[in-house]
């Protein structure tokens, strides 16, 4: 299984012949190495409803005719945009052919704000356990410190793990490296960072601030780790 990134929380799965984004913002991301009008992906994964996180997702998966797994109202948000949903929430996990999928709590908000100054709630908010070729992978979306990880970590034995350190909206340094020793990953990334001037983080502090014997590594965009 190949996994990269490209910039905020954009992640890309390669798995069982298919491509998987999770989070694609591409367009507005000043950080990506990913072109919209180039991407083709089979399945998109969202976290939760905010502009950068669903991203460019109608459009991709409108031309690919992607399957799009989203939080349950998000999903159907999205079907009635004319995309191919497959909702789930909190808790639930489901089985597909190219990998399991099961949506953990995260703590954050989750709506789309409109031209016209409305606010639409997309239920809750949710990270993201993806398994599939024996390995796991935790994306952990946008989301505060909260004990229960230790939980997500001892039920899930996770390999490769994404954390948001951009403080201000999530966790900052010093909370997503108590969330690593949480977990336990065999590897840890951090995302969510430098995009906007709220969230403007050295990687290296978290890098630094993990306990001993956590292994965490910085993806530069475009890197991939094969797991």
């Amino acid at each position: 299984m190949k996994v990269s990134y490209h910039g905020h929380s954009v992640v890309k799965i390669i798995t069982e012949g298919k491509e998987i984004l999770i989070d694609p913002f591409i367009t507005g991301n000043e950080l990506t190495d990913l072109q919209a009008d180039k991407e083709n992906p089979d399945v998109i994964i969202l976290t939760h409803g905010h502009g950068d996180h669903v991203g460019d997702t109608v459009e991709l998966a409108k031309r690919s005719n992607a399957l799009v797994i989203a939080p349950n109202e998000l999903a159907t948000y999205l079907s009635w945009q004319g995309l191919n949903t497959h909702p789930m929430h909190i808790g639930g996990a489901y089985q597909f052919d190219f990998g399991k999928v099961k949506y953990t709590p995260a703590f954050h908000g989750s709506a789309i704000i409109t031209d016209d100054k409305q606010i639409i709630y997309m239920g809750m908010p949710a990270g993201v356990l993806f398994m599939a070729e024996g390995k796991t992978i935790y994306h952990a979306g946008d989301t505060a410190l909260f004990s229960d990880m230790k939980l997500i970590g001892e039920r899930h034995p996770i390999d490769l793990a994404f954390l948001p350190i951009g403080d201000n909206f999530t966790m900052g340094p010093e909370d997503a490296a108590v969330a690593a020793s949480f977990i336990k990953a065999k590897k840890v990334v951090p995302i969510h960072y430098n995009t906007f001037p709220p969230i403007k983080q050295d990687p290296q502090t978290f890098i630094e601030l993990l306990e001993e014997g956590i292994r965490g590594e910085i993806m530069n965009v475009g890197d991939e780790i094969e797991i």
